[in-house]
């Protein structure tokens, strides 16, 4: 959206009533003392509950004026407030008075446990004490409700925690922070790339991080330079807003840019509700951008007018800008009278409080799980019309995620659900209803309970749908039956199918920098100035190059090469598969190494698999500092989530394919350096019990923790390196009868340019072809083309 007061067209519409009702703050002359701040004349946001106290005054800079007074939020009371409250001047529907009752185990008027519900209900639309508090020169950092608040614009304040011990004074001197953007389909144009890149060298610690959402993250930014570096952002056509908070975050899709109708219905999609979920407010022009407009719009809602290839090959949502904001604007006002809106002029849907916790969408086409479907609050699967390019509607799941607590058995890692099918007329409408389902029922008593995951594993997916459905205002279509899901992480060359090509670069573990030989940094910016192509990032921390005109490939090739990227051929694909969040040194959760580890942990693993006769093996191996899953361990073959300093919780069990299902909890506390004697029995169990290409989780999953721990607890140390014989996966492929009898299969490509014709099946048959590629451990599209290539060959 273009930031006219921080708002999309139409939004002053929404605040009709409200202007000239400026929040102002105010504070007391004495340094310790401070009184409430309130918007003039919003007696809402008033009484008891709305009151402010103070802090003891941040940590001063090295210069500036005399410190003023810092200002949070009343600390809660344990006395319930009446749900008037917790509303916003006109709002009527709210998670204290929800649009449509359902019984559940709380009622959410007793959040006196939860502090972000109540620095979230004094904000003043994500406005206050951020704004008092940024404008203080004084000081390097904010408070805790200024941090609550901040999150929703984009930023996370941290601390250099390599400093924590042996250096107290620069650590307590190491306040910075951190910014994401907010990029739906991961995707940035060449000249918001060049803006993130400069303002990471300038005010940021140098380098680039691309996260396991596809969205970029910019460290060690100071608070004086915070505000210059978001605005910088937001004029080159790019934002923040979003990136963080208990709101709708960056929207995920596959990364490749193809010219195939179902992907790009997929990428438009991803803009729309990118544009439908982004707050209201106007705080975030207002506190960055001083009110004014942007230079540019958003590149997504160009993408909306324009197309999101460069050939695109389904209409655009809108011919220009003004009728595209008008679009979004009356599908964010369409009331259906269920209580979906909240009667908040400023955030309609949101309301006051905004969300319980954060809101994760991801979508995709059949079979594509590049974007790991299963672990999102929602996630959308396109449906197509048999001819291949008319855009049906949408399978919906619901109530994945990722985080949990140790020893917390009321937190847990859960898969998401078939919710229903949604024709594509009604997706909006739909998304808002299970929006508001978890914006009033979402647990706002118990913050670790509040993702939506919680709300439909307590109420039962049934009883979720029947509450979805009140607020939508009719029945949830039946599920459409889909193929089986396949990972897929688009690295190397492909076709796009409009003449250009895509090439996917792995990122070890998301973070571009340059460090001696190894220039990533300077090759993708070189690359992005010379060839002006967009990027996209991937859900394995990777970048994808878009666009590319067939000449300029091995040009390409040459630069990457010339500044230390190895080209896909030569990475492991123990690398390649694996992910890991940042944890130390920046992050205020992390309890073990993380992205540190990961590339240690990778070779290591690899020397074992050689050691005990499985070379060029490979499985999903992910690692985060905690166990709040941010690298989604709990999907993953082998995951290692941080339990101390060096030490790890393991867990086993999950799919190659990251088709439903989480991994299961193995042992607790295992040293970093006892890595190889943990791993070694099972992978000398999976070497001598696995059936022919039995994948590495496929094969735990099926025997159970128990057997695996049994086996472990049997097993003589050092066995799985007597009398090694040397195993590939080509060894026991799977042979299908074909007219020149018995064959291997390669998974290669056996002819050239993309795929767009289409043949039909009986069930029987896609079962058999199903299953034999499965066995060979290929993906079906390139089974199908062998088979027919080799056949017609004869």
């Amino acid at each position: 959206m273009q930031h006219q007061s921080g708002s999309s067209a139409g939004s002053a519409a929404r605040r009709a009533g409200l202007n000239g009702l400026i929040a102002l703050c105010v504070v007391a002359s004495a340094p310790w003392q401070a009184e409430a701040f309130a918007p003039v004349g919003l007696g809402a946001f008033t009484g008891p509950a709305a009151g402010l106290r103070l802090r003891a005054s941040g940590r001063a800079a090295p210069v500036g004026s005399a410190l003023a007074p810092r200002m949070v939020a009343t600390p809660p009371s344990e006395t319930e407030l009446p749900p008037a409250a917790w509303m916003a001047p006109g709002q009527k529907f709210g998670p204290q008075n929800p649009g449509q009752p359902f019984d559940k185990p709380y009622t959410n008027k007793d959040v006196p446990k939860n502090k972000p519900e109540y620095a979230k209900k004094d904000s003043g639309h994500l406005r206050f004490p951020l704004k008092q508090e940024m404008a203080d020169e004084s000081t390097i950092d904010i408070s805790h409700d200024s941090v609550i608040v901040l999150k929703h614009h984009g930023s996370y304040m941290q601390q250099n925690r390599d400093l924590q011990r042996t250096d107290k004074a620069g650590y307590a001197d190491s306040y910075q922070f951190m910014l994401r953007l907010k990029v739906p389909c991961g995707k940035l144009p060449p000249d918001v790339y060049r803006v993130v890149d400069d303002v990471s060298n300038k005010w940021g610690q140098g380098d680039l991080r691309a996260t396991t959402r596809q969205a970029w993250q910019i460290h060690g930014v100071k608070k004086s330079n915070l505000k210059s570096v978001i605005a910088a952002i937001a004029n080159a056509g790019g934002s923040t807003l979003g990136g963080c908070g208990d709101i709708n975050r960056n929207v995920m899709t596959p990364p490749a840019p193809l010219a195939d109708p179902a992907y790009q219905h997929v990428f438009q999609t991803s803009n729309w509700i990118a544009d439908l979920f982004a707050p209201s407010s106007p705080a975030f022009a207002e506190l960055w951008l001083d009110g004014k407009k942007t230079h540019n719009i958003e590149y997504w809602k160009k993408d909306m007018i324009e197309g999101s290839t460069s050939t695109p090959v389904i209409p655009p949502i809108a011919t220009d800008i003004d009728s595209l904001n008008k679009k979004v604007h009356d599908a964010i006002m369409h009331d259906n009278g269920n209580g979906v809106l909240t009667g908040d002029a400023e955030e309609p849907i949101y309301g006051r409080q905004y969300l319980p916790r954060k809101f994760k969408i991801a979508i995709t086409v059949p079979g594509d799980n590049s974007v790991d479907i299963f672990i999102h609050d929602l996630g959308l699967v396109v449906i197509m019309d048999k001819d291949g390019k008319t855009l049906k509607g949408y399978d919906v799941y619901v109530g994945g995620g990722m985080g949990r607590t140790h020893n917390k058995e009321s937190t847990f890692a859960r898969v998401a659900e078939p919710l229903g099918y949604v024709a594509k007329e009604d997706l909006s409408e739909l998304l808002k209803a299970i929006m508001a389902t978890q914006r009033d029922h979402g647990n706002r008593e118990v913050r670790a309970n509040a993702r939506l995951k919680y709300l439909v594993h307590t109420l039962g997916i049934d009883n979720f749908r029947k509450l979805v459905e009140m607020y939508y205002g009719k029945k949830v279509e039946k599920f459409v039956p889909l193929p089986a899901w396949r990972m897929v992480d688009w690295m190397g060359w492909h076709e796009q199918g409009d003449g250009k090509w895509f090439l996917g670069v792995i990122v070890q573990q998301g973070r571009i920098k340059d460090e001696g030989d190894f220039k990533l940094k300077t090759a993708l910016r070189k690359i992005v100035d010379t060839y002006n192509v967009d990027t996209r990032l991937t859900a394995d921390q990777n970048i994808v190059l878009c666009g590319v005109d067939p000449k300029d490939k091995a040009d390409i090739d040459a630069i990457l090469l010339s500044h230390g990227i190895k080209p896909i051929e030569e990475v492991d694909m123990m690398t390649r598969k694996s992910i890991a969040c940042p944890a130390f040194p920046l992050c205020g959760l992390a309890q073990a190494e993380a992205e540190r580890r990961m590339p240690d942990f990778n070779e290591r693993v690899n020397a074992l698999l050689t050691k005990v006769g499985l070379p060029g093996e490979s499985f999903v191996m992910r690692m985060t500092g905690c166990p709040n899953g941010c690298a989604r361990p709990y999907m993953a073959e082998m995951s290692w989530v941080g339990q101390g300093p060096d030490l790890y919780q393991m867990w086993l069990g999950g799919s190659s394919n990251l088709d439903g299902r989480t991994g299961w909890h193995f042992k607790d506390k295992v040293k970093e350096s006892d890595m190889e004697a943990t791993v070694e029995p099972l992978l000398y169990m999976w070497k001598t019990q696995r059936t022919p290409n039995e994948r590495y989780g496929d094969f735990l999953n099926r025997m159970g923790k128990d057997a695996v721990a049994a086996f472990c607890e049997k097993y003589v140390p050092g066995t799985a390196f007597k009398n090694v014989k040397v195993e590939h996966l080509s060894d026991a492929a799977p042979a299908l009868a074909t007219a020149g009898g018995s064959a291997e299969f390669t998974g290669q490509r056996f002819t050239e340019g993309p795929r767009k014709q289409q043949i039909r099946l009986t069930d029987e048959l896609h079962s058999m072809l199903k299953e034999t590629a499965e066995k060979a451990d290929v993906p079906m599209a390139d089974l199908v083309e062998e088979i027919i290539y080799k056949s017609l060959k004869q």
